[in-house]
């Protein structure tokens, strides 16, 4: 697995404590999407679980690392969103899975090595869920490692936080993410990074999806509403049919750089006739609204109400 070249040092960090034999129970792996904490987690998972790890990376050969190909091993337990009664996908992990999970990890490992669960995303636990799992991390079991991963850490409750050891991946230097996106063949990679606000992974994605268009677009949209010539349900419709919170995201990074060009220019590529001060809280109030589109409120009346602000 080739590795991202902002995981190197954390990288390194966790096996030298591997090599010390002093690796913790719980580690909690965060940052924003796009930085690869996944494809770290699943990296080092499998060489903890493999029989003949090289540097702590995987043989892909052995016995044990066959059955984490095939998605069997008999010490990995990955938790996620389960399903209802009704057979729905639920959106939070409850009290239930994690009991059962504390109860898998109270049995001795099958191939006498370490027992890994990996909780993803540990945001997404709910209350009891996570009151549950306190006592699994104050009570761990010799040689079982605890992984939990998240976008949004500060969801989770300070008493889960403590207890594990913390790994966060930023946001990598500029001139490292362009020599990354080019070496991924990403074509005009300094404004894919640009859009994704300076996170290679989420350009690399979006590039590949489109993303540069949508951000095209929703710049045009907001200057037509602006001159008084969009319709501000026709562009609710249009947001809402495709990736409504990545143009809230190119959204709140347009009325940022209109900020940005007012202090130079005196007037903005979006001719919007909100003020500075106005503008910034444009800017706060379309990010808010991007997380509101997790919760239960109307998507179409969330941006409507955003969009009749815009000037």
């Amino acid at each position: 697995m080739n590795q991202l070249p902002w995981h190197a040092e954390h990288w390194a960090r966790l096996q030298a404590r591997r090599q010390r034999d002093a690796l913790p129970h719980a580690l909690l792996i965060c940052g924003m999407a796009g930085l690869g904490k996944r494809e770290f987690a699943q990296r080092f998972v499998q060489g903890l679980l493999c029989q003949q790890s090289v540097d702590g990376d995987a043989c892909r050969h052995c016995r044990s690392c066959l059955l984490f190909a095939a998605g069997t091993h008999p010490d990995l337990v990955s938790l996620s969103f389960g399903l209802r009664k009704d057979g729905v996908q639920r959106s939070e992990i409850v009290v239930d899975q994690i009991r059962e999970l504390s109860a898998r990890l109270a049995m001795s490992s099958q191939f006498g090595g370490w027992q890994v669960a990996l909780i993803d995303p540990a945001d997404a636990m709910n209350a009891a869920a996570a009151n549950a799992l306190l006592k699994t991390l104050e009570e761990p079991s010799a040689q079982t490692m605890l992984i939990l991963l998240a976008d949004a850490p500060w969801r989770m409750p300070p008493t889960i936080r403590s207890r594990c050891q913390r790994i966060e991946f930023h946001l990598p230097a500029e001139a490292d993410a362009l020599a990354w996106l080019q070496a991924e063949g990403v074509r005009d990679a300094a404004a894919a990074l640009n859009a994704a606000g300076g996170n290679p992974g989420l350009a690399r994605v979006w590039t590949q999806e489109g993303a540069l268009d949508r951000r095209m677009e929703v710049r045009k949209d907001l200057t037509a509403l602006a001159a008084g010539r969009g319709q501000p349900l026709e562009v609710v419709k249009r947001w809402l049919d495709s990736e409504p919170a990545q143009r809230l995201w190119f959204a709140a990074q347009a009325a940022a750089d209109e900020i940005k060009t007012r202090a130079t220019a005196g007037s903005g590529p979006l001719a919007s006739a909100l003020d500075v001060e106005a503008l910034g809280h444009w800017y706060n109030a379309a990010n808010r609204t991007r997380e509101s589109l997790r919760g239960p409120l109307r998507g179409d009346l969330l941006l409507l109400e955003l969009l009749a602000q815009w000037r």
